[in-house]
């Protein structure tokens, strides 16, 4: 059995702030507000794409009188954003529609974008709500490296009678997630599942030192092209349509705001989103340059 990679994940911090320009700690501009809902956190998962989406939404929101905006230390895993945004931590976040029906909705067979955005009205708690959803998709994806697909490994359904002899990676709550439904889906029982990270550097080294044979990863990663991975073709739609939207906390955001966010969701496409995370991942620029950058680029600042 290959040695494991395991990653300790350091303590949340929910609404530690620092300077703007800082790329793990970025922040606030407090002021009196904009009389229009008061203070507006913005919260990101625990990647860097999400962090930068953050970044878009604070700016956005400052460009049209906000002048209360936070943008705490990333937060972690869904589980724990949910429970910030229920509790007030934070009132705003991009979102990933796909999971987060599932997060509601475990048993939903949504599988499309507009199945998928139809269910989430139904399914979210009274005090929450999504804004317009972008074309933008990040979905999940399993990654091999060129040598196992030479075996003859595309999809996988052509993974699954390998399984048994594979280690997984991926972040601390996928076997929780998605463990079950390739058993039932795909017949994938894999010898053994890993915590590496979520879609980052220790997934991507595991992959490359061959710790582990099948990695999870997101669809806008400019690492699988770079480091010659092979993205499987989920051939039976076992990860559902994954569209960057905003998830709001109710009776927070003004018209005004709402509709500042919908421009952003209408500029953001796959393309755009894929080449954010190459300005982050490849070129190492900070989260806030990458944001504003983006909105001036679409005509939005």
């Amino acid at each position: 059995m290959r040695r494991s990679v395991i990653v300790v994940i350091a303590s949340l911090v929910l609404l530690a702030t620092g300077c703007s320009g800082d790329p793990l700690k970025s922040g606030s501009q407090d002021g009196p507000g904009d009389g229009s809902g008061g203070k507006v956190v913005v919260g990101s998962f625990n990647f860097g794409e999400s962090r930068v989406l953050a970044h878009v939404y604070a700016e956005m929101l400052r460009s049209v009188g906000a002048q209360n905006v936070a943008v705490p230390s990333s937060l972690g895993s869904r589980e724990v954003v949910v429970r910030a945004l229920q509790d007030g931590s934070i009132n705003l976040i991009p979102e990933y529609s796909g999971n987060l029906l599932r997060h509601f909705e475990k048993g939903t067979e949504a599988s499309t974008s507009e199945e998928v955005f139809a269910q989430l009205g139904d399914k979210l708690p009274e005090s929450l709500q999504v804004l317009e959803q972008a074309a933008a998709e990040n979905k999940d994806k399993l990654v091999v490296s060129q040598d196992l697909a030479a075996t003859g490994i595309e999809t996988i359904s052509n993974l699954a009678p390998r399984c048994e002899e594979l280690v997984f990676g991926g972040p601390g709550e996928w076997a929780k997630r998605w463990e079950e439904t390739i058993k039932q889906l795909y017949g994938c029982d894999f010898a053994e599942i890993t915590v590496t990270d979520t879609g980052g550097p220790v997934t991507i080294s595991a992959l490359n030192s061959d710790e582990i044979d099948v990695g999870a990863l997101f669809s806008t990663d400019p690492a699988i092209q770079q480091n010659g991975f092979v993205a499987l073709e989920d051939d039976k739609n076992m990860f559902p349509a994954q569209n960057v939207v905003p998830l709001a906390k109710k009776d927070v955001l003004s018209d005004k705001q709402k509709q500042a966010l919908n421009s952003v969701s209408a500029a953001l496409t796959t393309e755009k989103l894929t080449q954010i995370n190459v300005e982050l991942d490849v070129k190492k620029r900070n989260p806030v340059d990458i944001a504003q950058e983006f909105l001036k680029s679409n005509n939005l600042l």
